[in-house]
């Protein structure tokens, strides 16, 4: 028998949730300071980037509005705007970062719908390459993730800053 050892994802197995007093979109909107702790890539006037903690895939980003909101139809034209453009912004980065034959974009709104934290609405980026689910998420129900989330992140962040200098795309939407 063979052995992956994955200790960083011991936190998800135990449910670290259970130990944040508050929801933790909320948390990490409010303190810029742990950006790096926290994985926050980039933050804009509605909305911030984030590296998924407990990833489906290397550069499993989250574009999460500030506003504790269940879903995205209670967000105003500013907020939705700001969602699009930083959901293209982290595209156009893992692009570079990952070279992903393709993408799945979406969010779960609603505990019914997969929902882990259903009460403030995200959007997933997945980066997705041909192959990429195998016997051992099929069959084995464990994913293979190659890097740390800590790597990712370091580099992740380094071709937004590098892209984007001014992150806010609020300042000129249509300008993308």
């Amino acid at each position: 028998m063979e052995h992956l050892w994955t200790p960083w994802r011991l936190a998800y197995v135990q449910d670290e949730r259970k130990a944040v007093d508050g929801c933790i979109f909320c948390l990490k909107a409010a303190h810029p300071q742990a950006d790096t702790a926290e994985h926050v890539i980039a933050r804009s006037s509605h909305t911030f980037a984030a590296l998924n903690r407990f990833p489906y895939a290397n550069g499993h980003v989250m574009i999460v509005p500030y506003q504790h909101l269940a879903s995205q139809e209670d967000m105003d034209t500013a907020a939705l705007t700001d969602l699009m453009v930083m959901t293209n912004r982290a595209m156009r980065v893992l692009r570079e970062y990952a070279r992903p034959a393709a993408f799945n974009i979406g969010a779960n709104i609603g505990a019914a719908a997969g929902a882990g934290i259903a009460a403030h609405f995200h959007f997933h980026i997945v980066p997705r390459w041909q192959g990429d689910v195998n016997f051992m998420t099929s069959i084995g129900n464990t994913r293979i993730i190659p890097d740390t989330v800590e790597r990712s992140y370091g580099e992740i962040k380094s071709i937004w800053e590098r892209l984007y200098p001014s992150s806010d795309p609020c300042s000129d939407p249509c300008s993308e």
